[in-house]
């Protein structure tokens, strides 16, 4: 792993494979390790150069030092755009992944995010359209608040579950484990596999620990726009992956996404929550490349004329 010097951010990434550029985009609160790693190499394997990469406030790359967002407010923040303060929006982290291609002298590239990931990469493909080959967004949704919102259910089990102090010697605690346990089960659809869930909660709090940067990036999501409009405008083939059984972002945000994007292709599982589940990695990264394709035909009928 590598890091990249953007100037008002410092953000860490690794590149696996080698052929057409391939942007991952993590969601929130996770690292760029979150992408399986075997997930990574199945999209190598079919040609791509994959870059995957550590969100500003997560990880290893560079942590903000704002006032402190405690569960209240960012509770409120999902409430009401209005009561959502934040010193970045959705906006400022696409620009670090422009900047991060910029920096690997990358002109353009595939773009497929997940969760906020997927925000951030229909934001990618709005505000930087020359550096998206071809967009997959997965369980995510449009900033429109009437679509994709959590469950209410989940919504009332989320805060207990939330944040929890390391040991005295910096060690992950039960309490964390637990907690980060209990969240994946509920999240996740059918296939949630609890010894992958804490072997993946050890990884990332060995890696790195940041709760008050999760905080900061609910906040930026809750002050950032609505997308819908700027959505309607991409010109870039683009892919929807949804599951059914996603709690935390609810299918009518994919339907919604779809529904924005002029000829966008949607594909749903049944058995999907708001996870990867391994049963259905060949058809996620079958469908990235076609979508992939699509870009290349797009490419090769436009020098033709």
């Amino acid at each position: 792993m590598t890091t990249a010097d953007l100037g008002n951010v410092s953000i860490e990434y690794e590149i696996i494979g080698a052929g057409q550029p391939l942007l991952l985009v993590m969601g929130l609160s996770c690292q760029l390790i979150h992408w399986p790693d075997e997930f990574v190499e199945l999209i190598a394997q079919r040609g791509f150069q994959v870059i995957r990469f550590d969100n500003r406030d997560i990880g290893l790359s560079t942590k903000f030092a704002g006032e402190p967002v405690g569960i209240g407010r960012t509770l409120a923040s999902l409430v009401s755009r209005r009561l959502a303060r934040s010193e970045y929006l959705l906006a400022d982290m696409a620009d670090d992944a422009a900047a991060l291609l910029d920096h690997l002298g990358i002109e353009a590239a595939h773009v497929v995010g997940v969760s906020m990931g997927g925000m951030i990469a229909q934001s990618i493909a709005i505000g930087h359209p020359d550096k998206v080959l071809s967009l997959t967004s997965i369980m995510s949704n449009t900033g429109d608040r009437r679509y994709g919102r959590p469950t209410a259910a989940l919504m009332r089990r989320m805060p207990g579950l939330m944040g929890g102090a390391p040991d005295n010697d910096g060690k992950i605690t039960d309490e964390i484990l637990g907690n980060g346990v209990e969240i994946g089960r509920l999240i996740s659809g059918p296939h949630f596999n609890e010894a992958d869930e804490r072997a993946m909660i050890q990884r990332a709090f060995d890696r790195n620990y940041s709760p008050a940067g999760t905080m900061r990036q609910v906040m930026a999501i809750s002050a950032s726009p609505n997308r819908t409009k700027a959505l309607r405008r991409l010109a870039v083939p683009t892919l929807v992956i949804h599951g059914l059984a996603d709690p935390l972002v609810q299918p009518s945000g994919g339907i919604a996404t779809a529904e924005a994007v002029p000829d966008s292709r949607l594909l749903m599982f049944p058995d999907m929550g708001h996870d990867l589940p391994r049963s259905r990695w060949d058809e996620i990264v079958d469908a990235i490349t076609t979508n992939a394709h699509r870009a290349r035909a797009a490419m090769v009928s436009t020098s033709i004329r």
